[in-house]
């Protein structure tokens, strides 16, 4: 959101280098990911509802794709169209933090359904979105 007021482009390194890296390999490597894991998640006294891998990196890749295209925006002077992209970024992370509504694992699900990715990719995934009405009914 700091970027979205800002328009301060030096945002967008740490937070493209942060969904690349929980692309890769968690959030190990990510500062905002450990945060996030290990400081912010703990202390939220919330029913924790556990999304697997692949839709969860699927969505990490959404975002590094969010903030590529709008890293590349802003260094060819698109600073509106900028801000418009990593605002889409934003409102997906209000609604996942807020609830429970993880848009790229659910694009995971359809893609899915669709063939696009194959199901043993994730058997857990299966079922994904009446596991997450299900979840999502039980914490109202």
């Amino acid at each position: 959101a700091l970027f979205v007021v800002t328009g301060n482009g030096w945002i967008l390194v740490p937070l493209t280098y942060g969904f690349i890296a929980r692309v890769a390999s968690g959030p190990k490597f990510s500062p905002l990911g450990r945060i996030a894991t290990q400081v912010i998640t703990p202390r939220i006294n919330v029913q924790h509802r556990f999304v697997a891998g692949p839709p969860k990196r699927f969505a990490q890749g959404v975002g590094a794709t969010f903030t590529i295209v709008a890293s590349v925006l802003m260094l060819s002077g698109a600073d509106t169209a900028a801000r418009a992209v990593i605002a889409g970024l934003v409102g997906a992370a209000f609604l996942e933090s807020a609830f429970a509504v993880c848009l790229g694992c659910i694009m995971f699900g359809w893609l899915m359904r669709a063939g696009v990715i194959p199901k043993d990719v994730c058997e857990e995934c299966n079922n994904f979105s009446a596991r997450s009405l299900a979840t999502t009914s039980n914490q109202a």
